[in-house]
């Protein structure tokens, strides 16, 4: 019965995330907006196409921002990989992330192993039998238009993750916010925010294979273009206790960006015609009847360039007697979905984001989330409320 009833409730699922499809397609002309400025929202005068904000993080640790757009970020020396949260630093560099450089990106495999778990066995469940991930439908705006792309610079090179469109309370209908995980956009108790992030909504929207892709233009892989972070914030238990594996900081491991386009002036929500709501009173585990994955996963047998999707009756993780218990679900996506929104409906009978992608095994039969609780509420509303009305 376990895996008959969240096959029942997946059509639901899924019919609902459908049902959110923009209204209008991607091949809306963005190039005709007013160029954005390469600046954050509200943080002051220019300087050298840095905000002067940006400007001053940078020199406050001894690089110039100048030298920081022409390579300078590649230094990933200890003493210049900045970590604290008040230093998160990511100025748009026009043109960096070309279809090329897209495709080639990594996925974070560390991350998506578990490791040992040591912890409190008693509020685990059994592990779940597998679920094949199902590729998505296309065009993917038509049936998941709120799933996206994460592309990073990391000390290891150019990294993927998965993240999702999300409503902010502050903006209606305009929404520039980005759920993602922790990981995703900080390297945790050993480094420090990521380089370079960026979210593609809707990547490679057609689904089209590697071959199909080899000579493809920019508006095939990237159709509503590129939003790059102009602030990121993730949780004080992920910045202390992060690790490769996840470690004691999985169960808040999640992360929230506020993006602004490459080119033009429309928000993202506007953009990819929609935005999911964040709940962060989902119930526990075995109240929930089915949750469902989405991500484009990235590590073997997967190649980053397909969206896919589990669903799934979720049970729990334990980690640590001391850290909140995780949702764990049957699924085979691996690495490069990480940060990918789990989605559960409400009793409306309305689709929410309740968790996203943290770890899962080398043997990628099942993925683990956090369950969003008032630490994650807190840094949401920090963030709406940093941009609100902007």
């Amino acid at each position: 019965m376990r895996f008959i009833r969240p096959l029942l409730a997946a059509t639901g699922l899924v019919a609902a995330l459908a049902l959110t499809a923009t209204a209008c397609g991607p091949s809306e002309d963005q190039a005709a907006d007013k160029p954005a400025a390469t600046e954050s929202a509200g943080a002051g005068a220019s300087e050298g196409g840095l905000s002067a904000g940006l400007a001053d993080t940078l020199k406050k640790h001894g690089v110039d921002p100048e030298k920081w757009k022409n390579g300078e970020w590649k230094n990933w020396d200890k003493d210049k990989w900045l970590r604290e949260a008040k230093d998160f630093v990511n100025p748009v560099i026009d043109g960096l992330w070309k279809p090329d450089r897209m495709k080639s990106a990594k996925d974070p495999a560390k991350t998506m192993s578990a490791g040992d778990f040591s912890g409190d066995q008693g509020v685990s469940d059994p592990e779940p039998k597998p679920v094949t991930a199902e590729r998505e439908k296309t065009p993917y705006h038509n049936y998941a238009a709120p799933v996206g792309k994460v592309f990073f610079d990391s000390p290891e090179g150019h990294m993927v993750c998965s993240g999702t469109v999300v409503k902010d309370p502050k903006n209606p209908g305009r929404s520039n916010l980005v759920w993602t995980a922790g990981h995703c956009v900080h390297a945790g108790s050993k480094g420090g925010w990521y380089r370079n992030i960026v979210f593609v909504p809707a990547y490679n929207d057609q689904g089209k294979d590697a071959a199909a892709l080899r000579n493809a233009q920019p508006q095939e892989i990237a159709p509503y273009g590129a939003y790059w972070a102009d602030w990121a914030t993730t949780s004080g238990e992920w910045l202390a206790d992060g690790g490769p594996t996840g470690g004691e900081g999985a169960p808040y491991d999640y992360a929230v960006l506020h993006v602004k386009p490459e080119k033009g002036t429309k928000s993202l929500e506007e953009t990819v015609g929609n935005a999911l709501a964040v709940d962060f009173d989902a119930p526990e585990a075995k109240q929930i009847n089915a949750m469902g994955a989405w991500g484009y996963p990235a590590a073997p047998p997967y190649d980053g360039l397909i969206m896919h999707k589990c669903v799934d009756r979720p049970g729990r993780l334990s980690i640590s007697p001391a850290t909140p218990t995780m949702y764990r679900i049957g699924c085979t996506m691996t690495g490069g979905s990480s940060g990918g929104g789990w989605f559960s409906e409400g009793d409306d009978g309305k689709l929410a984001l309740v968790s996203n992608t943290s770890i899962g095994p080398v043997t990628s039969g099942w993925l683990a989330g956090p369950h969003l609780g008032q630490g994650a509420e807190q840094i949401f509303t920090m963030m709406s409320d940093k941009f609100g009305g902007r």
